[in-house]
């Protein structure tokens, strides 16, 4: 089957390529980016396109204007993350540490699931892992959504409030996270191990196996390191 050719526009192909610069260090953060000038020739293009994509590039918060001129790359913070275009910009160390936290508070809620769920808990986890396992075979949705109303369903089940609210605060951070570390792992292997790892977390809550829950989540969230190419992680620790 064909791909049909995309005709993108040449703001859109400099914002590309400016987007790769800066993500390969060849413009490293604090440094400050070619005058428009510069730009157009270094491309060439006029200086409209080059305008437009640096205009782009600042929305995002990828780069900002200072005083005495000129354009400058910003150091992106994930704990700052909001705009998707800003996300891909992110180091991977960044991700790890996100996945690192939420291994160590998601561990502990779904031990605390196990223990205090109620049938209205367990119908919500079960319908977050019917939801995702409709993804597996469909390759126009990614099913980030699925997977995080999953991890919402075991920390409401934990019942406690503080903790709930903890993970609301970074619910938006979280869907972005899962967004991009599914579309990594999109093949349809990668998807059912989720999903079978999503029930087995599941089953333990239901058996109410607190122990259980707790090494089952805590070796999907290392499996998802692993995935994504964290060193750090010991291959044991997802045994």
């Amino acid at each position: 089957m064909f791909t049909p050719i995309e005709r993108k526009k040449v703001s859109s192909q400099v914002l590309d390529q400016l987007k790769e610069m800066i993500k390969d260090k060849t413009f490293p953060p604090e440094s400050k980016l070619p005058s428009e000038h510069e730009l157009s020739k270094m491309f060439g293009v006029s200086r409209a396109p080059i305008r437009e994509a640096l205009s782009v590039l600042a929305a995002s918060g990828l780069i900002e204007s200072r005083q005495g001129g000129g354009s400058y790359v910003k150091r992106v913070e994930l704990a700052g993350m909001l705009d998707p275009v800003t996300f891909e910009m992110v180091e991977m160390d960044q991700i790890y540490d996100l996945l690192e936290m939420r291994s160590i508070v998601e561990s502990e809620a779904a031990k605390l699931a196990a223990e205090r769920r109620n049938e209205e808990d367990l119908d919500l986890i079960r319908e977050a892992i019917n939801s995702f396992k409709q993804t597996i075979d469909n390759y126009s949705t990614v099913g980030h959504e699925a997977d995080f109303q999953f991890h919402y369903a075991v920390v409401k089940a934990a019942s406690n409030p503080f903790l709930m609210q903890a993970f609301e605060n970074l619910a938006e951070l979280n869907r972005k996270a899962l967004l991009f570390s599914l579309k990594k792992n999109v093949q349809k292997e990668k998807r059912e191990k989720v999903y079978k790892e999503h029930v087995r977390i599941y089953e333990a809550i239901l058996d109410q196996d607190a122990e259980r829950a707790s090494k089952s989540m805590r070796i999907h969230l290392t499996n998802a390191r692993i995935k994504l190419g964290d060193e750090r992680v010991a291959i044991g620790e997802n045994e």
